[in-house]
This record gives structure tokens, sequence and C-alpha cells, in this order.
């Protein structure tokens, strides 16, 4: 389809991960979240489930009968105008759910038989890659400042001048930026085409433009800081659409 939404919800351990009730739960809150096209998870709480009352009603029914604390942490919707909205589930724990979930927003005019094998391909590298934006522009200021930061005193250690010193953080500060950025970094497969080019040179087989306009990326537990929660960041991420 065109659009498609990854959710995350947590559970305390992969007991109630591997739960059909916790699972039937995660699949039927996606496709709420899929209607509702916000990624606020307040909203997608408040917001009717299809066997009656709201998703936070059955989120704490779940709680009650599975007797473990679960929680909707995020939500991401990708959608394009026209082409295709790829889905890849790593380790898939059942049907739709698993440890990495991503999704892939292509905007194009070609076929699904073009955008879907890409599309998957591309998803595979985001899953193993790690990217943090699609672009450098994407990238969040606080990291970039602290990989400045880390430069800096790197490059103060060496004892060169402060221009040949600027130099070296502006470089490495490029770097992080490139190996962060999707649609910079290197595709996984081949370890040489930059992803860019890749969408770049299918879109040319194709002789149509494609565009790699949006991506998300769930993995359990990510940013979860152990010390300060008790959830031992099991997750369940959902695609729909």
């Amino acid at each position: 389809g065109t659009k498609g939404v990854a959710v995350e919800v947590n559970s305390e351990t992969d007991f109630v991960a591997k739960n059909e009730q916790f699972q039937d739960f995660v699949r039927k809150t996606t496709a709420v979240a899929l209607g509702l096209g916000s990624d606020d998870v307040d909203a997608l709480k408040a917001a009717a489930y299809p066997d009656g009352g709201t998703v936070s009603d059955k989120l704490t029914d779940n709680v009650a009968t599975i007797g473990e604390n679960q929680q909707i942490r995020r939500i991401k919707t990708v959608a394009v105008d026209k082409g295709m909205v790829v889905s890849y589930m790593h380790t898939a724990a059942a049907e739709g759910l698993g440890k990495i979930g991503v999704l892939i927003g292509l905007e194009s005019e070609a076929g699904a038989d073009v955008l879907e094998p890409l599309g998957k391909q591309l998803a595979m590298h985001a899953a193993a890659a790690f990217p943090m934006a699609l672009d450098a522009d994407g990238l969040d200021a606080e990291v970039i400042e602290r990989e400045r930061k880390v430069a800096a005193e790197k490059a103060a250690e060496t004892g060169k001048p402060a221009d040949v010193q600027e130099k070296m953080v502006d470089g490495a500060v490029k770097k992080f930026a490139k190996e962060n950025a999707l649609l910079s970094q290197i595709f996984v497969m081949d370890n040489k085409t930059v992803i860019a080019d890749l969408v770049a040179q299918a879109g040319k087989a194709a002789g149509t433009s494609i565009v790699l306009k949006d991506y998300a990326r769930f993995q359990l537990g990510e940013g979860i800081e152990k010390e300060e929660t008790d959830f031992a960041a099991e997750v369940a991420a959902a695609i729909a659409g």
C-alpha cells in the first residue's frame, strides 16, 4: 500500500511477547494506528478499540489478565502519494511482529514489481545498518554536537595547529553524518554502492523516478535505559498497510 505504520509495544518479559492475547492486541492496535494517521501515542490510546472501549481500556485489561506491565511506546507512520510502502520484519516472533521492524516509503510511478524488491533490499539494509535519519539534515543536533565535542577532544590531543584541528573536527563530523544517514550509507549487501545511488539506478532501470521519501526503523527497547525502568525491553513492532 501507500501507507504503513510501525508501533512499538513493550512488555516486561519475552514470555508475554509470545502470548497470543498480547500479539492480538498489538495487531489490532496497529490497525487502529494505521487509520488514525497520527504518531501521537496518547491519541492512539484514546482511540476506539475494535472489540469495544478504547485502546487504553484494552491495554489495562491485558495488564490485569496477563499480569505484567505493558506499554505502547511509539508510533511512526510512513506514507507516499504514489508508489509503495514496503515492510520488513527481522527475527519475526509471529506474522507482522518481531524484534526489528522497518518501513520504507518509495515515491514513484513504478510498479510493485520494481518497488517491492527494492523496498525489501532497502529495509533489510536499514535493519542491519542502524540509520539515525533519512539524510544528514535529519540527524539530531544534540548527537552531532556530541560527536563534534569528542572529535575536538581527539584533535586537541594531536597538538596540531588550530586550523588543522578544525579541519579534523569537520571531517570527523561529516564522516559520522555520512555513516548514519540512510541515503548516504553504503549498501550492506555489496559494501560499495551508496543507498541514494542504488535508488537512482533502480529508477533509471525502470525508466521513471524513484525517491526514498521516508523510513521507519524500530528495534526492541531502543533508547530504554534499563537502570531507569523495570521494563525488560521486550518489544513487538507491528506493521500494517
